[in-house]
């Protein structure tokens, strides 16, 4: 293997690994951790908080900058094959990165340090309850954008166009579309910043919006 393909090669695992480390933990977040979380009692809830999320924050937040930086990488070796669709999964991926880093992590501080404070026979800080919602909201938010991103990465390669434009084109799209695209996704983040949970607030209301959004982004992409 020559070492032009064994480096892309060797990136794009690296890719791979991390991506499916933290988006594995992020679903493992929303799908299991929350849910539990809704009906333990409150010893329970305060050990898992204690013993169990920091381990798992730590995987969470390095697993995000490994994909982060390995994708902007993957990116560079392989720039003649980004096209509109990867571009979007990009954008989509590096607005739940920063969310993983500068709303949820931070957030998730308070939370661990007001529950450590309440072990050791104190009070919960005055700002435990917001800074929980906060990170709620962004994870819930993360959750939401993975489905459009993971099918935009995948599809990109492997599915045949379904209007004008080939998912694997390397030609652009509308201005129109893409002004659209982008809009939509900004405001989902501008939401996840200072906004509402809304239909997130469950497995089904997120899983169902992640795939809507999946849905119009493809058919703006391919249509307008």
């Amino acid at each position: 293997m020559e070492l032009d393909n064994l480096v892309p090669f060797l990136v794009r695992w690296i890719h791979l690994f991390a991506g499916v480390v933290w988006i594995g933990i992020l679903y493992y977040f929303n799908f299991v951790q929350t849910e539990y979380f809704k009906v333990a009692d409150p010893a329970a809830k305060s050990s898992a908080i204690a013993k169990l999320l920091p381990n798992a924050l730590k995987w969470f937040r390095y697993g995000a900058l490994v994909t982060f930086i390995s994708g902007i990488a993957l990116a560079g070796y392989l720039a003649a094959a980004v096209n509109f669709y990867i571009m979007l999964g990009m954008l989509m991926g590096t607005l739940m990165f920063l969310n993983v880093w500068l709303i949820i992590w931070p957030n998730q501080k308070v939370v661990m340090a007001s529950n450590e404070q309440v072990m050791g026979g104190g009070e919960a800080l005055p700002e435990a309850a917001g800074a929980a919602a906060k990170a709620g909201l962004a994870s819930r938010t993360n959750t939401l954008f993975s489905l459009p991103m993971l099918l935009f990465m995948v599809a990109s390669g492997h599915l045949s166009g379904l209007g004008s434009l080939p998912l694997g084109a390397e030609v652009g799209v509308s201005g129109t579309a893409a002004a659209i695209a982008v809009i939509l996704i900004l405001a989902i983040e501008a939401n996840a910043i200072k906004g509402k949970m809304g239909p997130m607030a469950s497995v089904v209301g997120v899983v169902h919006l992640g795939v809507a959004l999946a849905a119009v982004l493809l058919v703006v992409a391919q249509y307008l």
